[in-house]
C-alpha cells in the first residue's frame, strides 16, 4: 500500500450482526484509517472489533437504517476520500489504491465503484440505471430477459454491459464506494430518510446533478457476498426505495403510478414462485395493497 494513499482515504464499514464476514472485511482494509460503525450488533461484532482491530475507531450508535451510520461514519472522518465498504465485503489487492488513483485522475469523479464479484468469483452487475415506471417494469416483469443487451429493455442493468472497461455510470450498486469529500461537501450527506436500500441512488442522483461524475472502475476488485446482515428479509424495504426515490425526483404522482405498477407485477410473481420466494413477493405485494405510495412512504 501506498503511503501517499493512506494519508487521502479513510474507510467507512456499517454493521449489524455480519460476522464472519466482518472480520475479512477489516482485515483487507487494515492499514487504512478505519471507522466502524455498529448498529447494535448481538453477535460478538464489538468485541471482535475491539480485540482484533484496536486501532479502528468504533463507534456505537442505534440503528436508524444505512444512510444515517455511513453519515456518522464520514462525519467522524476527515481524509480527501473515503472508502464506504459493505461489512460483507472486502478489497483484493491494491483495489484501494488504484481506486484513489482513478479518481486522482478524473477530478469530477464524486462516486467511483469497483468491479464487485461474488464468492464463486462471478461478476455482479453494478453498474445500474435510475428507476423510472418503464425501468421497474422491465425488472419486476422479467421483460429484460427477452433482451439482455437491450437498452431498451435492460437499461436498469445498463444493457448487459460488460463491466470490463471503465465507464460513467448513472449509479453503482453501494456495496463498495470511493467517495470524494469535496463532491460529499457541495451536494451534502446520504438522505437518511432512506432507510436501506436506494441511498446510495439518491446519492449518485444528486452528484449527477450537481455536474459531478459517478465512474465505474474494473481495474479494482471488491468481493461481496450480499443480503448478509439481512439475508433478504427487507425486500420490502428494496421495493420502499423505488417508491422514495420516485417520489423525491419524480413526484408524488409517478410514485403511486410505481406502487400500482409494482402491486401488480409482485402478485404475478407471487402466483408463480413457490416456497420463500414466491411468500416473499405476497407479503410485498399486500404490503404496497394496504395504501396509497404517499402514505406507505410516512
Amino acid at each position: 500500500m501506498a503511503s501517499g494513499g493512506q494519508q487521502q482515504v479513510s474507510v467507512v464499514v456499517v454493521t449489524l450482526d455480519a460476522l464472519p464476514w466482518l472480520e475479512r472485511c477489516l482485515e483487507s482494509v487494515r492499514g487504512y484509517p478505519t471507522i466502524v460503525v455498529d448498529h447494535g450488533s448481538t453477535d460478538g461484532t464489538v468485541e471482535l472489533v475491539r480485540t482484533r482491530f484496536p486501532q479502528a475507531t468504533l463507534l456505537e450508535r442505534e440503528n436508524r437504517g444505512l444512510a444515517a451510520g455511513w453519515n456518522a461514519g464520514l462525519a467522524a472522518s476527515d481524509s480527501r476520500y473515503a472508502l464506504v465498504l459493505n461489512a460483507d465485503a472486502w478489497v483484493l489487492g491494491d483495489a484501494v489504491e488504484h481506486l484513489v488513483a482513478f479518481a486522482g485522475e478524473h477530478p469530477r469523479a464524486a462516486y467511483v465503484g469497483p468491479r464487485l464479484l461474488s464468492l464463486d468469483g462471478s461478476l455482479q452487475r453494478s453498474v445500474r440505471g435510475f428507476p423510472t415506471l418503464w425501468r421497474l417494469a422491465t425488472e419486476y416483469l422479467f421483460l429484460r430477459k427477452l433482451a439482455p443487451r437491450s437498452r431498451a429493455l435492460n437499461a436498469f442493468y445498463a444493457a448487459g454491459f460488460a463491466h470490463d472497461t471503465p465507464c460513467e455510470a448513472e449509479f453503482l450498486m453501494g456495496a463498495c464506494m470511493l467517495v470524494r469529500r469535496e463532491a460529499v461537501d457541495e451536494v451534502g450527506p446520504l438522505d437518511e430518510s432512506f432507510f436501506l436500500f436506494s441511498e446510495e441512488t439518491d446519492w449518485c442522483y444528486r452528484f449527477r446533478q450537481a455536474g459531478w461524475q459517478v465512474l465505474f472502475f474494473p481495474g479494482a476488485e471488491v468481493v461481496h457476498v450480499g443480503g448478509a446482515s439481512h439475508a433478504g428479509r427487507l425486500f420490502r424495504e428494496q421495493v420502499r426505495g423505488h417508491l422514495r426515490f420516485l417520489a423525491k425526483h419524480r413526484g408524488a404522482a409517478e410514485a403511486e403510478r410505481a406502487r400500482l405498477l409494482l402491486r401488480a407485477a409482485l402478485v404475478l410473481r407471487g402466483g408463480v414462485f413457490p416456497g420463500t420466494r414466491g411468500a416473499t413477493y405476497r407479503d410485498a405485494a399486500r404490503w404496497l395493497g394496504s395504501a396509497r405510495a404517499a402514505e406507505l412512504l410516512r
